[in-house]
């Protein structure tokens, strides 16, 4: 009886307006937030370390390629492979009718951030570490425009936040639609406290450059750890996952966990470098330079003294 007095009957209209028959959807939205929060930390992130604009401009094309085409793709790939394989056109074309997947954002975003270091001739594992901060809170934001589509869903439940989302049962009466996980707030807000400790560990610990590849072992682990544990609790998202031990979305996320393992025990040694501006660079081959010029002057001293 209390589950019936508390849980949430959500029929929300995930289409913001519309221009002729384009439609403008909170899910969109959030990406387009996503992508701004990731342009606006990386300007943070170079004003605060000493590095010019062009890296952020450089990264904002390629790491937004990336994560764009890496999710539509991954989703192709990895959950309708069937389908796009007959009709690969459709990956394309059919782009307004969803399928974004998360893994396969984040393998984007690893090639374009990969480019990106080669083009500004920095440290691979910079990228990495500072991708954490906006990734986390845009995933968050991402998995609220699932709850606006009603989309990513979690299993039955009889807990009193559940929610009956009436969109998934158009001709049911409300009263008998199921309630279910809603899911995607349980993951919006474990990501929002990994970015929560991401912060923290950049702005306090200034994990960044005391330890290289700290912050993004950090990341994904937290990431895909709950990705991970929460998909015990979500409903199947396509067929093929029915009976399946682990489903696809556990699958995926497993070598992204222990990719962050293995970071975490390296960035431990000191094995991955930190990256220094360019104004520093110049003050340390100044130095250099004058500390060289300074030995040749002792050295002379002594041949003189010796010679006298």
């Amino acid at each position: 009886m209390l589950n019936e007095l508390f849980h949430i009957v959500w029929d929300f209209d995930p289409v913001m307006f519309s221009i002729g028959s384009l439609d403008i959807r909170y899910y969109g939205l959030t990406w387009a937030l996503t992508i701004l929060l990731g342009e606006r930390f990386f300007t943070y992130f170079a004003r605060r370390e000493g590095f010019g604009p062009q890296i952020v401009e450089t990264g904002f094309v390629w790491i937004t390629l990336g994560a764009i085409l890496g999710a539509r793709i991954g989703h192709c790939l990895f959950y309708e492979f069937s389908y796009y394989i007959a009709k690969p056109w459709a990956i394309l074309t059919e782009i307004r009718n969803g399928g974004m997947a998360s893994h396969g954002a984040a393998i984007g975003m690893l090639i374009g951030m990969w480019i990106t270091a080669r083009k500004c001739r920095m440290p691979y594992v910079w990228w990495l570490d500072r991708i954490m901060v906006p990734v986390s809170i845009g995933g968050a934001l991402v998995r609220l425009g699932n709850l606006c589509n009603s989309e990513i869903v979690g299993a039955a439940t009889d807990v009193p936040w559940g929610f009956k989302f009436v969109r998934l049962y158009p001709s049911m009466p409300v009263d008998q639609i199921p309630v279910l996980h809603p899911a995607q707030l349980y993951e919006a807000l474990c990501y929002m406290v990994i970015f929560g400790v991401l912060l923290w560990l950049y702005r306090r610990r200034d994990e960044g450059r005391r330890h290289a590849g700290v912050m993004f072992s950090v990341g994904l682990m937290g990431i895909f750890l709950t990705r991970f544990l929460i998909e015990f609790i979500k409903a199947d998202q396509e067929a093929f996952e029915q009976g399946m031990l682990l489903n696809m979305g556990q699958l995926l996320s497993i070598p992204f966990i222990l990719l962050g393992v293995w970071m975490m025990w390296r960035s431990r040694q000191g094995a991955f470098p930190v990256a220094v501006p360019p104004s520093d660079k110049g003050r340390a081959a100044h130095s250099g330079a004058a500390a060289e010029t300074a030995g040749h002057d002792v050295a002379k001293k002594k041949k003189n003294k010796r010679k006298w």
